[in-house]
């Protein structure tokens, strides 16, 4: 099919280039001038492991395309999608100016039947929204459809996740909308789920909440065993081991991060109350996450007294491994609370160093782990990077000023730690 993906963000360019991996003619589309740019040139604008790779090949092959002209793209191409940003305004309300934007630009370009599609998170109703918004700008003169198709993608596993998913969730009500999108998605032979628009805009929001629940839980279940003496990791592994639960996201540490999930969790808080509904569970998973991120903060404080002058080594910054992206990632919060405390930061991640820069002033970035490590009075683990699960701990000792370890994703082995002489302090481990 020929189809085109508007933003050429983390949804938009890894959608783009699988699909064209699939045979499709797709065109990649954002207002961003110098990201077309490098992208046409196989310049990635983020980490995403296997990426660069898809986008060559398929840019070689002539089965993927950039471009800033929306016009030209919306005239070509039957299907779509749109995969631009919907960042939260302060109120946690997702910002949708930018798919009516879209919207109204596709209805004046696009010459004969189009099926548009939401690819971006949105909350629900947004569909209605988007189909008003096409008939007013086409005075109903035009035939289309508009359907939702959630994206499911994380960070450092796109790829992996788009070719072979759990689930492929279509919001279509119309039988040719249905046709096309089963008919797009056929060579990937997932399971796939057929709803109305509403439903399939609420399952991403409530999947993404969900998840977000369930590492809050074992956040506070983690202070419980640290206040009695038990082992979060065994516990974890016996609840995991039911396979009502699951062992997944279920792993203590500082709390999450990430675009979609404080995004999506304050956006469905936001939802529901527009619609006369309190939901006082996500309020407590948001509450947990935000204190969760104090709670690093405090044992580093207990385990150097005080932190005023306070050399911390900061091993992590991006908010989870395999991607450079620093968007609402707990390091963040976690720094500038040093910082606050007057400590100074060094720090070292292996992928998102270029973006740190950007984002984190007033602290110096290191080359590796051991430079981070030289002088400090405490080395802080808040990315579980596997790098650092195989280090020289016998050299980290000795460059460290005092042999303190705060380890806020439980990397590693406690008692194997304080063996080799470490003050090692966990989430939930004794």
């Amino acid at each position: 099919m020929n189809i085109c993906i508007v933003g050429a963000g983390h949804v938009g360019l890894v959608s783009a280039a699988c699909f064209a991996e699939l045979g499709n003619q797709v065109i990649c589309i954002d207002n961003n001038s110098p990201r077309i740019a490098g992208l046409k040139k196989s310049v990635m604008p983020f980490y995403e492991p296997g990426l660069e790779e898809l986008v060559r090949r398929n840019a070689k092959k002539k089965r993927l395309s950039f471009t800033t002209d929306l016009k030209e793209a919306v005239k070509r191409c039957l299907v779509i999608f749109i995969a631009v940003g919907t960042p939260p305004k302060e109120n946690g309300e997702a910002d949708l100016t930018d798919i009516e934007h879209v919207a109204q630009d596709i209805a004046r370009y696009m010459p004969s039947y189009r099926l548009i599609v939401e690819k971006s998170t949105v909350p629900v109703e947004t569909g209605k929204w988007v189909e008003h918004t096409i008939k007013v700008n086409t005075r109903g003169k035009k035939k289309f459809d508009v359907a939702s198709n959630p994206e499911f993608l994380r960070e450092g596993q796109a790829i992996e996740d788009f070719m072979r998913p759990d689930r492929i969730v279509l919001g279509a009500e119309s039988k040719k909308a249905k046709d096309i999108l089963l008919e797009l998605y056929k060579p990937l032979r997932a399971p796939i789920i057929v709803s109305d628009i509403k439903s399939a805009e609420i399952i991403k929001h409530a999947s993404n909440s969900f998840l977000a629940a369930k590492i809050s839980f074992i956040n506070a279940v983690a202070n419980i065993c640290e206040r009695v003496g038990a082992d979060i990791a065994k516990v974890a592994e016996g609840m995991g081991s039911d396979k009502r639960i699951g062992s997944k996201f279920l792993n203590a540490g500082c709390g999450y991060g990430g675009f979609c999930f404080p995004k999506d969790v304050a956006a469905f808080i936001h939802i529901a109350a527009k619609k006369g509904y309190n939901f006082q569970l996500l309020e407590a998973v948001k509450k947990i996450n935000e204190e969760q991120k104090n709670l690093v903060v405090k044992k580093i404080e207990s385990a150097l007294w005080n932190l005023k002058d306070k050399k911390v080594g900061i091993l992590g910054l991006s908010f989870k491994p395999g991607t450079d992206d620093l968007r609402f990632a707990p390091s963040i919060d976690i720094i500038e609370k040093l910082k606050l405390h007057g400590a100074k930061i060094c720090a070292f991640d292996p992928q998102a160093m270029e973006v740190a820069r950007q984002v984190l002033k007033d602290i110096r970035f290191c080359k590796d782990v051991y430079e981070t490590a030289k002088g400090s009075d405490c080395l802080v683990i808040l990315t579980e990077w596997n790098e650092f699960k195989e280090l020289d701990f016998k050299k980290i000792k000795r460059l460290l000023k005092q042999p303190v370890i705060v380890d806020g994703r439980n990397i590693y082995d406690p008692d194997h730690m304080r063996q080799m002489g470490f003050k090692y302090f966990g989430i939930g481990r004794s």
